[in-house]
């Protein structure tokens, strides 16, 4: 993901940042409430669902307001879709499922130790400490917090300064459903990020860049805490040679202009057989123009972030051109306006390897197609990148479906569709490698932000003692058999 919550230096507009010595005072103050009180039961974590609950549907017009105004043009409906009903939903499914996930869960004591009774009781751990970005800065806040809610935690978040009217929204939504010693948002430029994610909170959940990332890990190693990193790198989509072209065009066009490229698990590149590139070409350019018939100029098409952020994909772009590379535009010329920050889609037809479009995560409206001669070839090229958060594959065959499977390493898989797996809230979500660590969503992310607490509950017959000295001949005897 190319966001970073503090690498890049903070908008005008952003909310004054509190001093950092508050971060650390407002850390002491939720520890001291979650020693209080260490484990709150399922009505109290259902009624803070609950809560979040409904300001979240009463804030909705306002986050779609400020997403708008922070973007210079996002898709309203996209926002309403992407930030609020996502994120509904994930709160919805936890409630649910909350009372089963929080019970205690048996286990096997061997016969050897005599009776006793084993489980394992999930734990709150503490404090979550959550850092989130710009593109999707509502669901990216909000989803990890309901982990921490439903987990008994308390936590605080980090948005990120480069769309800072949401971050406000946020801030204010956060303070009317709770008191700060329970969950707090700490808005603020890079000074704030950096003191932020060097607190000794008990969990760390990070989503941004994969640079960053390793910075946040160095440095929340300095206090040995775990952490999440929700990363990004550059998401396959593979076309097997037996898929409906259009069909396919169909999801990855989709997937690729969703908030206009700027989502981390967004199909960064095709993998197309060489015999089917012009046709996926003119089948993307179809389905673009009918999902966008006013090209640029549509309310539903969504800027580019920032002026930095233009620039570089303007220098992707420049320089795929200087170095030969084909580069087809998705939209009719006429529908193309070069007047705001919204950036027509493109494809570049087989950008060199060593290209900026394909050394670096694209995180824009430019998609690239690679083409290849054998399903063996498409496969080597992805596993000899780094290990993707997502990969696509588009196929009728289930053997083709089992081959990649078995043969590729990723975060996460969708097949003939794109990143609807993220809205499948029961599967996990989280990356491998450089694309992310450890998970979040269904009852993985309750577990990841639980400490999943061994308790051995001696009762009954005792025959480990036979096991204790001295050792005598029978013991000895005893302790043989066990071989």
């Amino acid at each position: 993901m190319q966001t970073v919550a503090y690498a890049v230096a903070a908008s005008s507009q952003s909310v004054e940042a509190p001093a950092q010595d508050s971060l650390r005072s407002a850390l002491a103050a939720q520890r001291h409430a979650f020693n209080l009180a260490p484990f709150p039961d399922l009505a109290h974590r259902k009624a803070d669902l609950d809560r979040l609950e409904k300001v979240l549907v009463s804030h909705s017009a306002e986050i779609v307001s400020a997403l708008s105004q922070d973007f210079g043009g996002r898709s309203e409906q996209e926002a309403v879709l992407s930030e609020v009903i996502v994120t509904l939903n994930n709160l919805r499914y936890t409630r649910r499922r909350l009372g089963r996930w929080m019970k205690p869960r048996k286990r096997h004591v061997p016969l050897e130790l005599g009776s006793g009774r084993a489980y394992v009781l999930p734990q709150p751990l503490g404090i979550v400490g959550i850092v989130s970005p710009w593109n999707f800065p509502v669901q990216l806040s909000l989803v990890p917090l309901i982990g921490a809610l439903a987990a008994g935690n308390r936590a605080m978040i980090k948005p990120s300064e480069l769309s800072p009217l949401t971050s406000d929204v946020i801030r204010k939504l956060v303070a009317e459903a709770f008191p700060p010693e329970q969950v707090v948002v700490c808005p603020g430029d890079v000074d704030v990020a950096r003191t932020f994610v060097a607190l000794p909170f008990d969990h760390l959940v990070y989503t941004g860049s994969t640079d960053v990332g390793r910075h946040v890990m160095r440095v929340a190693a300095d206090n040995l805490v775990p952490v999440t990193l929700e990363l990004g790198g550059k998401s396959p989509a593979l076309v097997a040679p037996d898929a409906v072209v259009l069909e396919a065009a169909k999801d990855i066009v989709f997937g690729k202009l969703l908030n206009a490229g700027q989502i981390c698990i967004s199909p960064d590149y095709a993998l197309v057989p060489r015999a089917l590139v012009k046709e996926f070409a003119r089948a993307c350019q179809q389905v673009a123009q009918q999902m966008f018939p006013e090209g640029t100029a549509s309310g539903d098409y969504t800027s580019i972030i920032n002026q930095r952020h233009l620039g570089r994909l303007e220098s992707y772009l420049s320089a795929a051109r200087a170095s030969g590379t084909e580069i087809v535009s998705l939209f009719a010329a006429d529908k193309i306006s070069p007047v705001s920050r919204k950036l027509a889609p493109v494809l570049a037809i087989d950008p060199a390897d060593d290209s900026a479009l394909m050394q670096n995560e694209v995180f824009g409206p430019i998609l690239s197609i690679k083409p290849y001669d054998s399903l063996d070839d498409a496969i080597a090229f992805i596993n000899s990148r780094p290990r993707p958060l997502a990969l696509y594959l588009f196929t009728r065959s289930s053997a083709t479906i089992d081959r990649v499977m078995k043969r590729t390493v990723c975060g996460s898989v969708s097949i003939n569709d794109t990143l609807v797996h993220c809205a499948v809230e029961d599967l996990p979500f989280g990356g491998v490698g450089a694309s992310g660590m450890g998970h979040y969503h269904g009852p993985e992310g309750f577990e990841t932000l639980s400490k999943m607490k061994p308790i051995f509950h001696r009762k009954g017959f005792r025959t480990d003692r036979f096991a204790r000295p001295p050792f005598t001949t029978f013991k000895k005897w005893l302790i043989s058999r066990l071989i």
